[in-house]
């Protein structure tokens, strides 16, 4: 997922950050809004890099990410912490996989560009957060 990891980088470059805990705060990794948005992210983007007619809706998901700083940002996590989960590489490998098994269990299979454009046009058509990030 090259793009993924650009786009990850480019989150770094907008204040889109997220890591650490205060004190006894939970792990930015493990809160939900988070963390699953940013493999809906992952997903919308492998998508978009597999099918040739679907494209990511790129400041509609730079919009999205910001709402992932806010969310942190409201929880108490610090740009600095935000900005170390986000830099974090085996963190950034693991939500990757989960995207591609994501994938994978919706029907996407590898080297199948057909398979990534259908599970594409149904996110787009259920109206799923992947689907909302693309077009």
């Amino acid at each position: 997922m090259t793009k993924t990891r650009a786009l990850v980088a480019a989150l770094s470059l907008a204040g889109i950050a997220l890591a650490g805990s205060l004190s006894a705060q939970t792990a930015l990794k493990d809160v939900p809004y988070v963390r699953d948005g940013l493999i809906d992210v992952g997903m919308a983007i492998e998508i978009s890099d597999k099918c040739s007619s679907i494209r990511a809706r790129t400041f509609r998901g730079i919009g999205f990410l910001q709402s992932l700083k806010n969310h942190a940002s409201a929880l108490g996590y610090s740009d600095a912490e935000i900005e170390a989960y986000v830099d974090d590489g085996a963190e950034k490998r693991r939500l990757e996989a989960i995207a591609r098994e994501k994938l994978a269990a919706l029907g996407a299979v590898a080297n199948d560009e057909s398979s990534y454009c259908a599970v594409g046009r149904a996110q787009i058509a259920q109206g799923t957060q992947v689907g909302r990030l693309l077009r």
